[in-house]
This record gives C-alpha cells, sequence and structure tokens, in this order.
C-alpha cells in the first residue's frame, strides 16, 4: 500500500490551480469534471515524490467548510511541504507576492515558515535538519 493522493481543500479550485502552479511552480495533473458539481483537481510537485499528487479538493459540503476555517483560525496549517533550503525557498515566495508569516524558525530537528496559499490554507514549509533514522522493516 502507498500514498498517492493527499487532499486539501480550497475555497476556489481556479484561484488555488493558479496559485499551486503559479507561485509554487506545481504542474495541472488532473482538471476532470465529475458532474454538475464537482471537478477532481489535481497538481504534482516537479520536484516531489513520482506519482504523488495534491487533490485541491472544493468545499462541497458545511463540514468541509468548518474545518478549514478552524484550522485557519487557530493557526494550524493544514499540510506541509519540504525544502531544502527553507529561507531561499521564504524569500522566493515573498518575491512572488505570498504571504509569509514570520522568518523561518529553528524547531530541534526542523527549520520552518508558515506561508498562506490564498484559499483558506496556511501550509508549513519545513525544511529537516537531521537525517531520519532508518525504520525497522
Amino acid at each position: 500500500m502507498q500514498i498517492k493522493i493527499a487532499s486539501l481543500y480550497v475555497n476556489d479550485q481556479d484561484k488555488a490551480l493558479d496559485f499551486y502552479t503559479g507561485k509554487l511552480g506545481f504542474t495541472k495533473m488532473a482538471d476532470i469534471p465529475m458532474g454538475p458539481s464537482y471537478r477532481w483537481l489535481t497538481v504534482v510537485s516537479p520536484e516531489g515524490v513520482a506519482g504523488v499528487e495534491l487533490a485541491l479538493e472544493g468545499l462541497h459540503f458545511e463540514g468541509a467548510k468548518a474545518y478549514q476555517q478552524a484550522l485557519y483560525s487557530a493557526g494550524i496549517p493544514a499540510t506541509a511541504f519540504v525544502t531544502a533550503d527553507v529561507e531561499a525557498e521564504a524569500r522566493q515566495l515573498r518575491e512572488r507576492g505570498v504571504v509569509v508569516r514570520g522568518e523561518p524558525v529553528d524547531m530541534g530537528p526542523i527549520k520552518a515558515v508558515t506561508f498562506e496559499d490564498g484559499c483558506g490554507n496556511l501550509i508549513h514549509l519545513v525544511q529537516p535538519l537531521m537525517t531520519p533514522a532508518a525504520q525497522p522493516e
């Protein structure tokens, strides 16, 4: 079994597609209408693991809206992305007009900063500072 798709609720799929492709440099993978009110929209990271997609899910039911708003209001990131140089990446995001909250902070095994996607989410941008130990099989 493997993780193939991770979902992220967004309050505007068109705006999200523009942000994730235009500001973050991701590539659109799928954009498929699925009936009158559902759109299957995914992006991939050119630097990411091959075959792993991020689904940009519309807020199709009230619980999704409440969940997204509760995370945002509490300052909790909806997901995390990894980078090799969080300071350089945060600087580039700011240059592209992305709202980055504060400066990267050393948090022990990681250095991280949070940014806004403009579609209702906070995203944690993380730079690992240590190599994970091998997991037993």
